[in-house]
């Protein structure tokens, strides 16, 4: 090979330069998860519908789309993910909503509709962003409050279930209401808008907070500072009590950070004392294996938004959270490179819904935002 400068010089040169510090080799457990969210996403790819959803149902296309695009994929660079958008944006109703009414008994609408905001603003595309307001409006419309004769001394105020009018038989609940206000955050809505001062009561009234929580039941409960799924007596499919629990706390949690609410608040710190108090990668607090990813999913979004890499839980033992949800996670991984969940509970036998609250939990321990 021939030289472009006298060899002399070349090493005159590097006589010269200093030596380069070696580079840090790459942490093991990142490179891990980057293998298993490749294989994740593969799945996804192999199981996509004709269409372009997942499962033929907004939510679930939705989820799939933003395990995705938080790990590097888009419209412009992956074909699936553009074939994804477009089933998605095809949902969209003149109301502003996105969701499917073929089957009213799964429509959910602000289920569907708050899920669909996120994958949306994680497309980073602006196209979207005439829809993102018309649903951002949507969602804000179907919160429990005066608009819809609900006042503040009622214990639904502030809430948002899954129908899109507070006036029907469905009832607010946590879950949905944390996920409505994840998009509102995601999409740009300030933590001082009305959506999230209304919100801040329903949330204060599903935590287990003598001090903050102004309904009876709170006095029979054990003031543990964690959050229940709903402000109300139990429906069905959900516990009958009002006891705290992990996916719920996290949720909780994270709610109020979007909602302007600081670390250092009683009320957030009362959460946060109780997730120390009950940190696990081996179960959901409280529901052992029972939506077990969707919890794995909102804990690792709320310790994100939290800013704390290490979680010192009562016992003064020290968890780096992001690398114990990658051991749980990879290890869980079936060989095909889905995920599900044994118990069927909340649709987690399904491998779409549960590899995509995989690969969405896994890009907040790869890099967190």
């Amino acid at each position: 090979m021939k030289l472009s400068m006298p060899l002399t010089i070349i090493l005159a040169f590097c006589i010269a330069t200093p030596t380069l510090q070696a580079q840090p080799k790459p942490d093991a457990s990142q490179t891990t998860a980057k293998k298993s969210v490749q294989r994740g996403i593969e799945y996804l790819k192999r199981t996509q519908e004709a269409d372009g959803s997942w499962g033929h149902y907004p939510a679930t296309t939705a989820l799939a789309l933003s395990g995705m695009c938080l790990n590097g994929k888009s419209e412009a660079n992956d074909a699936n993910v553009a074939k994804g958008f477009r089933f998605l944006t095809a949902s969209a109703k003149p109301t502003g909503g996105i969701y499917s009414d073929k089957n009213p008994a799964v429509a959910l609408p602000n289920y569907n509709t708050s899920l669909a905001i996120m994958a949306l603003v994680y497309s980073k595309n602006p196209v979207y962003k005439p829809m993102i307001v018309k649903a951002q409006a949507f969602l804000e419309r179907s919160q429990y409050a005066e608009g819809s004769g609900i006042t503040p001394s009622s214990p639904l105020y502030g809430g948002i279930g899954y129908g899109d009018d507070p006036g029907d038989d469905t009832h607010p609940d946590l879950s949905n209401l944390q996920f409505a206000l994840e998009a509102l955050h995601e999409s740009g809505t300030p933590a001082d808008a009305p959506v999230f001062k209304k919100a801040l009561i329903f949330l204060e009234r599903v935590q287990n907070r003598k001090e903050s929580n102004d309904q009876a039941w709170v006095n029979e409960g054990p003031n543990d500072g964690g959050f229940a799924y709903t402000s109300q007596g139990a429906s069905e499919n959900h516990e009958k009590t009002h006891s705290s629990y992990g996916s719920m706390t996290y949720a909780g949690l994270k709610s109020y950070l979007y909602a302007g609410v600081t670390k250092q608040d009683p009320r957030a710190k009362s959460a946060f004392n109780w997730i120390r108090g009950n940190y696990s990668v081996a179960e959901n607090p409280a529901q052992g294996n029972t939506a077990l990813f969707y919890y794995y999913h909102t804990m690792a979004k709320t310790l994100n938004v939290y800013g704390e890499k290490i979680v010192k839980d009562t016992k003064g033992i020290k968890h780096e959270w992001s690398k114990d949800l990658i051991g749980a996670l990879v290890a869980a991984q079936k060989p095909d490179g889905s995920w599900f969940n044994t118990n069927a509970r909340y649709w987690e036998n399904q491998p779409s819904l549960v590899t995509s609250y995989s690969l969405i939990s896994l890009s907040y321990c790869i890099r967190k935002r």
